[in-house]
């Protein structure tokens, strides 16, 4: 079991600081966005992404940022526990839970004053054990049913898994496919989606539920943060979008600008559009409450775009694969961190950074001790703030059912079945993985190889349970 002795004595490794020293901590997380949707990263993108885009220009950009996974529940462990989601049985998207043993960033945050706060998605377990609710909810999958609040989080708003991203609630009635589909304007040609949104107390909500999803999660996101700054208490806040996560539904206000595109085009651009709005309506609100200068705001993707290439809207720019794929296309993201003073305007880094990270970087900035010795997957990202061109001292290993793949340095290699054969590709020379160097390093690849399966090993250990 997890020390909760150990985790109790976290303020005692903590070198003393004062509330202005503490940065508040906002995770922002889309889901399925491809690296090359925001302009910022592709010029040539159809999609206004104006918000997004100033956080890259005030900000650091990662040029090699990783989603801990290619699917979306691994990756939303691994920002909360610093570990790759192997280590504690989600091994993929509607599978196992957040274990109450793993410790996670807002129980840490929280033993130095912060408040802490959950809204969008959740999809690290179901959320209620008496209603059906999405893909596991309800008495069938109790098993699973670990809301926000078993893992430090002071207040939350989330649903279990995707939703619409318009009327986020509901469906065409007569619906010819379940991936996208203009906004419906008469009510009584729908019905329910399926799903609900939780507040804290795992009451199922009812309120300010029309209209675009993105805004609805803004809406309890900016109360939230008010209350912390009227309060002087730091905060962290993960805001977790749906969008441009299939279904993608778009409002006339933002399916407008791009009346010459088909209907999933302009429904997946559209609500990206929406989405980036609320990115700069938060950082707006951050700025008139005068609480911008100490929050180190964050963003990415879980994961690369949904569908194949040519068949759905969402772009991987040049790189090879998408969603669901170790190739780089499913797993390189967008990642921007805005935190005026620290990172410089208009920087960018081709450091190797994922998912894993947020936690290491956070207790770094407070000058917190990981309060145990259970592996731990992720590194501090503050020297890459300080010098852009500093090199990881860790390797970043991946492993996604059969899909295997280890990156160290410049060089990656791969399998796809389970590594019976692997594939070497020098990302810096080749980032599309089109030449295969594998037949020409057979040293490079087996010593990279013994790497990952050490790895490998570690994590399943800690999947038996060893760590705790």
């Amino acid at each position: 079991m997890r020390s909760l002795f150990a985790l109790s004595l976290v303020a005692l490794l903590v070198v003393e600081t004062t509330a202005a020293d503490k940065p508040n901590v906002i995770l922002v997380m889309c889901d399925d966005l491809g690296i090359g949707d925001p302009q910022c990263y592709n010029g040539d993108s159809p999609i206004q992404t104006p918000h997004i885009d100033a956080m890259a220009a005030d900000g650091l950009k990662f040029n090699r940022f990783y989603a801990a996974a290619p699917v979306c529940s691994p990756t939303r462990g691994s920002c909360l526990t610093g570990r790759h989601p192997n280590r504690y049985g989600i091994y993929y998207a509607n599978t196992g839970h957040m274990k109450k043993e793993e410790i996670t960033l807002p129980e840490l945050l929280k033993t130095q004053g912060y408040t802490t706060g959950h809204f969008g998605k959740w999809h690290l377990g179901t959320l209620t054990t008496t209603v059906k609710d999405a893909n596991r909810g309800g008495p069938k999958g109790s098993k699973h049913f670990s809301p926000p609040r078993q893992y430090g989080y002071d207040d939350s708003f989330v649903t279990e898994s995707k939703v619409p991203t318009y009327d986020p609630m509901i469906k065409p009635s007569d619906a010819k496919n379940n991936s996208y589909w203009d906004a419906i304007t008469d009510k009584k040609n729908a019905k329910p989606y399926g799903t609900h949104y939780w507040d804290h107390d795992g009451n199922s909500v009812t309120e300010n539920l029309q209209g675009d999803d993105s805004r609805i999660i803004m809406d309890r996101v900016i109360p939230f943060i008010e209350n912390a700054a009227a309060k002087k208490t730091p905060f962290f806040a993960a805001v977790w979008f749906h969008a441009p996560h299939l279904p993608v539904v778009a409002g006339e206000e933002h399916a407008k600008h791009y009346k010459n595109h088909d209907v999933f085009e302009r429904n997946y651009y559209g609500c990206v559009t929406a989405l980036d709005e609320q990115v700069g309506r938060l950082r707006a609100e951050l700025a008139k409450l005068k609480v911008a200068d100490n929050t180190m705001l964050w963003f990415c993707s879980d994961n690369g775009p949904e569908g194949q290439t040519g068949k759905a809207p969402g772009s991987a720019s040049d790189f090879r694969g998408r969603k669901r794929s170790l190739y780089e296309g499913g797993v390189r993201v967008p990642g921007i961190l805005v935190w005026p003073g620290h990172t410089r305007p208009g920087t960018s880094t081709d450091f190797p950074a994922v998912t894993s990270d947020y936690l290491p970087t956070v207790l770094d900035a407070l000058q917190m001790e990981y309060p145990d010795s259970r592996p731990i997957d992720g590194v501090s990202l503050l020297p890459v703030i300080g010098s852009p061109k500093s090199e990881r001292s860790k390797p970043i290993g991946f492993q996604s059912r059969k899909q295997l793949a280890w990156h160290q340095g410049r060089y990656k290699i791969i399998s796809s079945d389970n590594g019976k054969t692997w594939e070497l590709y020098d990302l810096a020379q080749d980032p599309s993985e089109t030449h295969d160097l594998a037949d020409r390093n057979a040293e490079r690849v087996e010593n990279m190889k013994q790497a990952f399966e050490n790895w490998q090993a570690s994590c399943k250990a800690s999947d038996n349970e060893q760590d705790y």
